[in-house]
């Protein structure tokens, strides 16, 4: 299996569905990187001399509104919204689950092992959970665990996990995506949005069981 980069795989889908339609050097972008900054550079506001700056030490800060005191509303301040937290009802033993990302990631894309935000190291397949949680569960750091999460009378499972005691409050759990994309029920959406309830999932931890 050939591994390839995510620009060459957007501009192999982009001549795919384009063709002769686009007059971009989608090939060109693929063989320097340059290429793709100078584009950006032209239509990304704040990324003007995008090549140059970003070869300056410590890079360059990016636009940020709010750090300047400048609010894209029609009063030209910060609008706050406020709304009730919904009640959430966990069974015995049951927790609710979020998905993160790691400090070497970038969405689904995982440049390395290491999360220096929460002192993870060599790995991702990890739920982050209470240490009074992990022993009223009658669970150990380090054990090998699988989760399944619960919703409607339906349940998926994700196997394999490591626990790992975090400060984090009790009868809550974390885990990275996308290993456990698959504990993410399909129907389980926001209100308006319609986005996966990625950040809201009830599991259950058990420990693993044995593959044959």
């Amino acid at each position: 299996t050939t591994l390839r980069s995510e620009p060459d795989i957007v501009a192999s889908l982009a001549r795919a569905t384009l063709g002769a339609r686009s007059r971009v050097d989608w090939a060109g972008g693929v063989e320097d990187y340059d290429r793709i900054r100078e584009f950006i550079s032209r239509v990304v506001p704040g990324f003007e001399r995008f090549n140059q700056r970003v070869r300056e030490p410590g890079g360059f800060y990016l636009p940020n509104g709010p750090r300047e005191g400048r609010f894209t509303t029609p009063s030209g301040k910060a609008h706050f919204t406020v709304h009730p937290l919904p009640r959430i009802e966990l069974g015995p033993g049951q927790l609710l689950m979020m998905t993160l990302r790691s400090h070497d990631q970038y969405n689904t894309t995982i440049y390395g092992l290491d999360d220096r935000y929460r002192g993870i190291r060599n790995g991702r397949r990890v739920v982050l959970m209470n240490p009074e949680d992990i022993e009223s569960l009658g669970l150990e750091e380090g054990q090998s665990v699988d989760l399944t999460s619960h919703f409607r009378g339906e349940t998926r499972v994700a196997h394999r996990f490591v626990v790992v005691p975090y400060r984090i409050p009790r009868r809550c759990a974390a885990t990275y995506f996308p290993e456990t994309n698959v504990l993410v029920p399909i129907d389980s959406l926001a209100e308006k949005s319609r986005t996966p309830t990625s950040k809201s999932i009830v599991i259950s931890v058990a420990p693993a069981q044995e593959w044959t």
